[in-house]
């Protein structure tokens, strides 16, 4: 009987182990903790848990950051003027002379952002929310796909990066004086695409790394990121809203892409690639490794020394080189992703997607109700106190 290696997962080891097929920023800690600290151990699975759910965490948070910006800034893209201070150049003379009466604005939407200074004003913003979540569920099909097929790092970081220039490039309408429906609808329906990129992702990958029995608790605590998130998106535009609101969407923007650029360099998508796979006793094999009917080969209990052969020593990872997109020729071959009608026949997807569905559909409907409501009641106030 061949005998393996089973990996620990609870033994204290060298940070200074190689990973060649680690990402580069961890390829570099691990250098650098081997020539510093030589001797330093520590649990390297709980190390490498850690940073994954840190990572994957501040990553969601992120995503929720950047879609909050638009719903705050709506609300100084239309607004009742006669509210608003006027600018300087109302209110300082024309002349020199102080006897000059400054000029008044001769238009009631001066202070409006065009194209959304028009009548139907709500009907255009509301044209930038659809823009938005009809791209987004669209794409959602496709973003599912193609994450079960590429490497995830490669995949978030990307995501998070164009979700971070679009994000930028609606804040730049501002600074470079753009006033086309299209240019931010386009912006809306992009942004929506790439923000698809977030979910599955990084679902994923956090199931990669925590087993059954604890991703219920795992799950409850981790997914606290999408408030997080909202808040802080909504703090930050909040910040910049009333004195440049391109801001708003800048700094967002800006913070987005420099994360998912922290995603690259250091998230492990795959406990095989820093050899934290957790194998406990029967090891998988398939074809040419194990022949015969079984899947599995059974270790003898009764060996003492454990040899240190490699079992998946044919198996091809996912490195620096590996495409994003396209064939990978592994030995054993993985197991195919599953498909669109395959996902459907899982036992409480479609109860679950339904669930999911009505909820979003509460929670966005309030939202947008809150912003609408909130205008009529300014109007409302204004109204008693003139009316006083």
């Amino acid at each position: 009987m061949q005998r393996i290696r089973i990996p620990s997962t609870g033994r204290q080891q060298r940070m200074s182990s190689t990973y060649p097929n680690a990402p580069i920023g961890i390829r570099v800690i691990s250098y650098l903790s081997g020539k510093l600290c030589p001797r330093f151990q520590l649990n390297r699975v709980l190390w490498f848990k850690c940073s994954v759910l840190g990572l994957t965490y501040l990553a969601y948070t992120c995503y929720h950051m950047t879609r909050k910006p638009i719903s705050v800034v709506k609300s100084v893209l239309h607004r009742n003027c006669s509210t608003v201070t006027l600018p300087p150049e109302f209110v300082t003379p024309a002349g020199n002379s102080p006897t000059d009466t400054p000029p008044l604005p001769t238009d009631a939407t001066w202070c409006d952002y065009p194209p959304f200074d028009q009548p139907d004003f709500n009907s255009l913003l509301g044209t930038l929310d659809s823009s938005f979540l009809f791209s987004y569920a669209i794409a959602m099909f496709f973003a599912g796909f193609i994450a079960e097929r590429v490497s995830l790092r490669y995949f978030l970081a990307l995501g998070m990066a164009f979700s971070g220039v679009f994000c930028y490039l609606f804040g730049m309408a501002k600074v470079y004086d753009i006033h086309s429906l299209w240019y931010f609808i386009a912006v809306q329906a992009l942004a929506g695409m790439f923000q698809t990129t977030g979910w599955p992702g990084v679902v994923t990958i956090v199931g990669r790394w925590f087993g059954k029995s604890k991703r219920g608790l795992i799950f409850g605590i981790w997914n606290s990121h999408t408030s997080i998130g909202n808040v802080l998106g909504t703090l930050i535009a909040a910040h910049y809203v009333e004195t440049d609101w391109s801001l708003s969407f800048v700094v967002p923007g800006f913070l987005m892409g420099m994360f998912g650029f922290v995603m690259f360099l250091f998230l492990v998508d795959r406990p095989e690639i820093v050899d934290c796979q957790e194998k406990v006793g029967d090891v998988q094999q398939r074809g040419a490794l194990g022949g015969g009917g079984g899947g599995y080969r059974r270790v003898d209990d009764s060996m003492s020394d454990i040899e240190d052969s490699v079992v998946n020593n044919a198996e091809q990872e996912v490195n620096e080189r590996t495409p994003i997109i396209g064939s990978i020729n592994r030995a054993p071959p993985r197991e195919d992703a599953i498909g669109f009608l395959g996902a459907l026949r899982i036992p409480g997807v479609v109860e679950f997607s339904l669930s999911l569905f009505f909820s979003k559909l509460l929670i966005c409907a309030n939202g947008l109700y809150v912003v609408v409501y909130d205008r009529i009641s300014r109007t409302n106030i204004r109204l008693v106190r003139n009316c006083c």
